[in-house]
């Protein structure tokens, strides 16, 4: 009878935990992560193998930059990989510093003087926003440092949880269930 008096949301949420559903799709969604580690790093020593190739003669300043850079932004995304794994979260920091490389790399490999006004100035204010964003980010509290809002909701949730379960089990041995 106190099953049908519990709200559905309630009894998902235990068969959800009770039955494991949450951890093995984050132990899945981990290995897909480490699966897009592996490949990208298998990329990058293809890709640095084509960066060797493009420095002999004749040397391509333009192909050259172009294949460092790339370098760099697959670098800066294995790393963004590794952060997610250690600390199950985005880095806002890295996320936007690949970004404005990759930016550079596309206004580098075109060229300035042969891209078009109008996509200088769009390419302008986005490296501004993200500027911003990086000085935004620089201001607020290091969340690795515990200082981590969504870690500190999580941790509510989880003792709620316990609470709620211990409450209910003390409930059922008082009343003979």
């Amino acid at each position: 009878m106190d099953n049908l008096e519990q709200p559905p949301v309630n009894r998902a949420e235990k068969w959800l935990t009770r039955f494991w559903v949450i951890p093995i799709l984050e132990t899945i969604q981990d290995l897909i992560v480490i699966s897009l580690c592996i490949g990208l790093f298998c990329f990058m020593v293809l890709q640095l193998r084509e960066m060797f190739f493009s420095l002999l003669p004749p040397l391509n300043f333009k192909e050259v930059t172009a294949d460092i850079l790339f370098l760099l932004i697959l670098v800066e995304l294995f790393r963004l990989l590794i952060l997610y794994l250690q600390e199950q979260r985005i880095s806002i920091g890295v996320a936007v510093e690949v970004s404005i490389v990759s930016v550079l790399r596309e206004v580098i490999v075109r060229g300035v003087l042969e891209t078009a006004w109008v996509q200088i100035l769009s390419t302008g204010a986005f490296l501004l926003v993200l500027a911003a964003i990086l000085l935004v980010r620089a201001w607020i509290p290091p969340t690795f440092e515990g200082v981590d809002p969504e870690r500190r909701i999580v941790q509510r949730y989880k003792e709620k949880q316990l609470k709620e379960t211990f409450d209910s089990q003390i409930y059922a041995d008082k009343n003979g269930h």
